[in-house]
Order: structure tokens, then sequence, then C-alpha cells
């Protein structure tokens, strides 16, 4: 009996190892094949790794500024990198938490305060713009803060007027300096409503009404409502070109040998068009708060990415601060970003629960095409096939330039003399130099010079009375008081119709 028992015991003890056996092997090839998962998972990312990094390659040269990338994919950074340097004197690499100056990428924050005052019952969107600013010129029809948000008021774009009025892009301006020249403008580009066109007046003027209303400036009402809640710990709006911002990225433009690169930092010190400074980091925490609602909620966020509709009833792809379109098929929301060297891109495919945020302190860098080749690796699968712009097409925008119509030194010359513009405070002084009419000299109204941003472009005739002016095509259509011109009115480009009248006896 106890032999038996003994038999079966060790028959037992064997089974036992038996499995033992088979568990220690079936272990094994489950440790392998998540081994196989893991490799092939990392595989798979190193290969996305170096596409992505193909993106920025360019940038990686020795000495070059760059840009900071940050990949968002629901709620969590998938993958951010820094390429190129920060700070050229110092070396420093730039960083996933190096920090950019955001450009018009800054609209949405300050459309996001005037849209979180509206909540509190402080203001309606719908509110005459003049409730709040009495200064503004009366134009005779309403403009409402929803025209500023959506860029249909016709106001004139203050740093096109900056421009003309020959202020130095390098000097320091502030509030009470945009103020004086929006409130000297006669006209309106359109009626507000009618059209759409892009109008850093509106948002600049967005953050006028934020102080008025709330008792703090747009750096503090945002810091309070916005940053803060989001735990935005590196995010700033910078109204005072004195303070300090640690690991703040230097910006740059490549100099005219294209050899090498010159400083191009803003010292403006208007909030509401721009100013945000800010990292790739802590945009994640922005960006997922579109999906959370943690800072307004989800009713809230709608209305901020509500498109515009003109009075005709047209719809637009612009919100309040966003615009809404779609890429390759996939809806988009997005803002891009330009001022001084920097450039920047925050790109979002909502229903993927992905983002792109591309922060670069080059003005040559452009983000925006490349947040959208960061997409094209991550998103191709779901993406509709690329379209590629026919050469016809090219031919078709190249045919629709304006060809030039030669005029001799004699007839150039009956257009020279002194022009003063009311709204700009300025004089522009024409003469012919080296056989074109150019710009020889901006002057304010005491005779003291202004930046003559025009010194080195030639006017260009067109038609009778006609001129472009400059590679980005102003517009200058001279009027006739019985003989030699008498005025021009100058079209450029966000800013139109400002009027030029000759000074009398020049």
């Amino acid at each position: 009996m106890i032999g038996a028992l003994l038999c079966v015991s060790h028959a037992g003890l064997a089974a036992a190892r038996d499995d033992a056996q088979q568990n220690v092997v079936a272990k094994n090839r489950h440790g392998e094949q998540e081994q196989d998962a893991a490799a092939k998972t990392n595989g798979n990312q190193q290969r996305l790794d170096a596409a992505v990094d193909e993106v920025f390659q360019d940038l990686t040269a020795a000495g070059s500024p760059g840009c900071a990338l940050g990949i968002y994919r629901g709620g969590q950074i998938i993958y951010e990198k820094g390429y190129g340097l920060a700070n050229i004197e110092e070396n420093v690499p730039i960083s996933p938490k190096s920090v950019f100056d955001i450009g018009s990428t800054s609209k949405q924050f300050t459309a996001t305060s005037i849209l979180l005052l509206e909540k509190a019952g402080k203001l309606s969107v719908e509110d005459d713009v003049h409730k709040y600013i009495p200064e503004l010129p009366d134009y005779g029809k309403k403009i409402t803060i929803l025209n500023l948000l959506n860029h249909t008021s016709g106001l004139r774009d203050y740093l096109t007027l900056f421009d003309i009025a020959g202020v130095n892009v390098d000097s320091v301006t502030t509030d009470e300096d945009a103020m004086a020249l929006i409130t000297r403008q006669k006209g309106l580009n359109f009626a507000p409503g009618s059209e759409y066109l892009y109008s850093n007046t509106g948002f600049f003027l967005l953050s006028i009404i934020v102080q008025r209303v709330s008792g703090k400036t747009l750096r503090e009402f945002a810091a309070e409502n916005i940053f803060s809640p989001l735990q935005m710990t590196h995010t700033q709006y910078r109204d005072d070109h004195r303070s300090l911002v640690p690991e703040r990225a230097m910006a740059y433009d490549e100099n005219e040998k294209k050899d090498g690169f010159t400083l191009n930092v803003s010292y403006f010190e208007q909030t509401g068009d721009g100013a945000v400074h800010t990292t790739v980091e802590d945009l994640l925490k922005w960006d997922e708060n579109f999906y959370s609602g943690q800072i307004g909620g989800k009713i809230f966020l709608a209305e901020l990415q509500e498109t515009a509709k003109l009075n005709d009833g047209k719809k637009l792809d612009y919100a309040k601060g966003l615009v809404i379109s779609n890429y390759r098929g996939l809806r988009t929301v997005s803002h891009g970003g330009s001022w001084g060297g920097y450039r920047a891109q925050l790109l979002r495919f909502p229903n993927q629960h992905f983002s792109v945020a591309c922060l670069c302190n080059l003005g040559s860098a452009d983000p925006s095409r490349r947040a959208s080749q960061v997409a094209d690796v991550y998103l191709n699968s779901v993406m509709k096939p690329k379209t590629v712009k026919s050469a016809e097409a090219d031919d078709d925008e190249r045919k629709k330039e304006t060809a030039a119509i030669s005029l001799t030194k004699e007839q150039l010359a009956a257009y020279a003399g002194d022009y003063w513009s009311e709204e700009m405070g300025v004089t522009y002084w024409l003469a012919v130099r080296d056989g074109a009419l150019k710009v020889v000299a901006v002057q304010d109204k005491i005779g003291i010079p202004r930046a003559n941003n025009f010194a080195k472009d030639e006017f260009r005739a067109t038609a009778t009375d006609v001129f472009t002016v400059g590679e980005d095509g102003l517009i200058v259509k001279f009027k006739h008081d019985g003989g030699a011109p008498s005025e021009f009115e100058l079209d450029a480009g966000r800013s139109v119709g400002i009027v030029f009248r000759r000074v009398k006896g020049k």
C-alpha cells in the first residue's frame, strides 16, 4: 500500500514538474512575444521619430536658429525635441522648455479672455465697441466686439499704419502710441461685417476692452483666468520690453549675404494681437483644454470655435482667434504667428485628438509647413492623398501679375513733391532718383525724420496715375486738381484709402 502511494506520489511529482516546465516555457514564449511587440513598437516609433527629425534637418546646421517641436496625442506629449540654437551668441540649444514669442497664435488667448468676461456678464460680443472705447472715431456704422474677434470690423491694421507712419520696427511702442494712431484714422477699409480682412487693430483693441472692463491688464487677466488654472507656468503676455523671461529664445533673420544671422526681436509693448510667450510643453495644457473644457466649459469652447458670417450670410473659416479648416480631409483648428524673427503654429486635429506645436526663432522657418509635414508622418493612413499644384496654375498666377508701364523721367517728375497725411501725421517727400520715382524722406509735422520704410522701393507705373510699390505690392493712386497731381491714396494691404495731400508750392 505504501509502495503504491509512493508510486502515485512520484507520478504526481513528475506531472507537477512537467506542468511547471510547461508554464515556464509558456511564460518565456509570452515574454518573448511581449519583447517582440515592444521591439516592433520601438522600431516603429524610431521610424516615426526619424521621419519627423528629417522635417527639421535643415535647422540642425552648426550655428543655426531653429524650432521647438511638441507632438500631442490623447493629452500626452508623444514626442518633443529642440532643433537649432535658442541663442546664437551663447551657443544655447533649443529645448522643449525654450520660451518663444508666438505672435498671432496669441489671439486665441485674447478671444478667450473676452468670452470669459462675457460669461461673467461683464460684456456682450454684440456690444458696440464705442461703449468701451469712446475715443474711437464714429464711422457712422456700428462696430461690434464680435467684428473685432473675427476680423470683419473694417478697421485699418495698426501695424501697417506704424510702418506707413515711419515708426522704426526696432523702436519701443506702447498702447498709447497705438491708440494715438488708430484714433486718427478717418475711414474704414469697408463697412463692418461686409468683408473679412485680417486686422491686428481689432485684437489690440480687445486688450484695451479687457483692461477697461476687468480693471486688469490683459497680462494680469489671462494669468489669473487661463494660465495659472492650467498650470502654464512658463506662459505670459509680455507687455514690458524690459522684463526678463527665463529660457527665452532670441529671434533671428538671415542676413543679406545669407551667410549668417541678425537679431530680430520686438520691443513693442502692445498685447492682444500678439505678445504671448510660451513653450511647447505649456501649449499641451492649453491644447488639452479643448477636450476637457476646464477653462470655460464645453459650450464656451464651442462659441470660441464658431466661425463668422458676413452680413450677406457668407460663412468664413475664421472663428475667434482660430482658423477652422481641414487638411487632407481631416478637420483642423489652428492659428499661426509671426513677429520679428519668431514664427509659430499650433495645429490641432480634434477628431484624432492629435496636435502639433511648432515654435521657431528664425524668420524663414515656416512652422506651418513643418507642422503639416509632421502630421503627415503620423496621420497619413487616415488622410486623403496629397494634391499637387499644377505648373499651369503657377503660370496662371504669374499671368495675373500686373505689367509695368514705362514712363520717362519728365513724366515721373510730375509726381514729385511733398505729400502730407493728416491721418499718419507725416509728410512723404517724393522725388526722381536714378530714373525712378521714390520716397526719399519721411518727416513728422515739425520736420523730425521718421523711418523711411520705402527708401529702396521704386514706384512702378501700372496704369495712368497708378503705381505699385515694394514687394508687397502697395498701390498708390494719384488724383489731379487741374494740372499736377494734388494728392494720392495709399492702399497698403490691411490698411487702404489713406490720403496724402500735396503741400502747396512743393
